[in-house]
């Protein structure tokens, strides 16, 4: 049986795209209090199925799948620049396919903008006019209003009008700067791409039996089974080595392992790979924020979810991507492999010397490089001591040195020191876990 957080969601997962809601309306529609209503609206809006903008309310917009991520709504847009709206509110909940700069002749202009655009523009009424009978929402710039005729055009059209106090250039990099984001968070995997749904996970209930356990064991080939409650909340975790030598006809709430570590859909696989890593799990259940029950994931499903993004070409480039792609491979005096790093300007910190972060993503990556070349697979960072890090300015060309001291079956050790012109100006240790492939 769902709860009412849950009935309200799916509610307002069921309303049409471009509706607008209210918490007095949720609350009426639903019999909850007010409270109630503007909590699950505001767990809506970070699932992404409702917007909220100032002065305009919250509307339904259209749920992204993962391939359309890198796509805003009109809706997203006023909150990425501060907008305001000036017309065409019920077409907030559309998608922009792109957006055209307006710094040109009219007649050039008009041969960019089309359909599903979004034209920024300074205080060109002629232009507003047109974009919106070409299909195209508008965003003007500079903090300037438009004439009440194109208002009207835009609510007739359903293409929103919006005005920002930006200039065209902040509010051009202030959108690329949202979708590059968007692109990021699209190669992240997380626990809901992954895992296996409730309706195909075997999991057993705390009134049950032992005997049970046996009949699942031998239907499914599986060892370990999530132990839930009536309301389907997660209780424990039941696996083979629990039930050695114990009566047939005991229940499992018994002899299960309580209170389980458990993962959410939004969990990363990074971060649920770590978890089970750590604490040597098998099984990890996924739950909701009422901690039921949603499925399962296994390390299997984890290690290959892993391998795959590192075969995937990355869209959007992070600080990290930026970092690692300028360690170029030199050598030591030792013949040892030893590692390059230019520091850029945007690789400091306020004084104009290498940032802390900077220092250990380089010492991170270079460790790694050295531990791979000694056995393949992935690892896992388990712990890192900098015992200094010297100011080093910016342009300045910097030498890493790692030194594997022991590598296992299953852990590494690996010492890095960082040289500039000749001088010692860092020094780390590293403990890594290693993962066969």
């Amino acid at each position: 049986m769902a709860t009412k957080h849950e009935q309200i969601l799916q509610y307002i997962d069921g309303l049409p795209v471009g509706e607008k809601i209210s918490v007095r309306q949720i609350a009426r529609a639903m019999s909850v209090s007010e409270g109630t209503a503007y909590r699950a609206i505001k767990d809506a809006e970070n699932k992404g199925y409702v917007s909220t903008i100032e002065r305009v309310g919250t509307i339904r917009i259209e749920r992204k799948k993962k391939e359309n991520i890198e796509k805003l709504t009109f809706a997203e847009v006023v909150n990425i620049i501060d907008g305001q709206v000036l017309g065409g509110r019920d077409g907030l909940h559309k998608t922009l396919t792109k957006f055209v700069i307006g710094a040109m002749k009219l007649e050039a202009m008009m041969r960019y903008t089309g359909a599903g655009n979004l034209l920024i523009v300074g205080n060109r009424t002629k232009a507003h006019e047109l974009a919106l009978r070409a299909g195209a929402a508008v965003l003007i710039t500079g903090g300037f209003d438009t004439d009440d005729e194109v208002k009207k055009l835009a609510d007739e059209l359903e293409l929103p009008i919006i005005s920002t106090s930006y200039d065209t250039f902040t509010v051009a990099t202030m959108i690329n700067r949202a979708i590059y984001d968007q692109l990021i968070k699209k190669d992240i995997v997380f626990v809901e791409d992954i895992l296996t749904p409730l309706e195909e996970t075997v999991f057993l209930k705390t009134d049950e039996t032992v005997k049970l356990w046996h009949e699942k064991n031998k239907g499914t080939g599986h060892s370990r089974f999530p132990v839930v409650d009536q309301s389907m909340k997660i209780q424990g975790m039941i696996t083979s080595k629990d039930i050695i030598g114990v009566d047939s006809h005991i229940t499992v709430d018994k002899i299960m392992t309580k209170n389980p570590i458990t993962v959410g859909v939004k969990t990363s696989v990074a971060s649920a790979a770590h978890m089970m890593i750590w604490e040597g799990i098998e099984v990890l259940p996924v739950v909701n924020e009422q901690n039921r029950l949603q499925g399962i994931i296994s390390r299997q499903d984890v290690l290959k979810a892993l391998q795959m993004i590192q075969r995937q070409p990355q869209v959007g480039e992070t600080i990290d991507d930026i970092m690692t792609d300028q360690l170029s491979v030199s050598h030591a005096d030792d013949s040892e492999n030893s590692y390059r790093f230019e520091v850029t300007p945007q690789m400091t910190n306020q004084l104009g010397t290498i940032s802390y972060g900077v220092f250990t993503t380089i010492v991170t990556e270079a460790a790694n490089r050295a531990l791979r070349s000694f056995k393949k697979g992935d690892l896992v960072v388990e712990n890192m001591t900098i015992y200094f890090i010297k100011p080093v300015q910016m342009e300045s060309m910097i030498e890493i040195v790692p030194r594997v001291l022991e590598v296992g079956r299953k852990f590494g050790k690996v010492d890095v020191e960082v040289f500039n012109d000749g001088v010692l100006v860092g020094k780390a240790l590293m403990m890594c876990q290693l993962i066969d492939r």
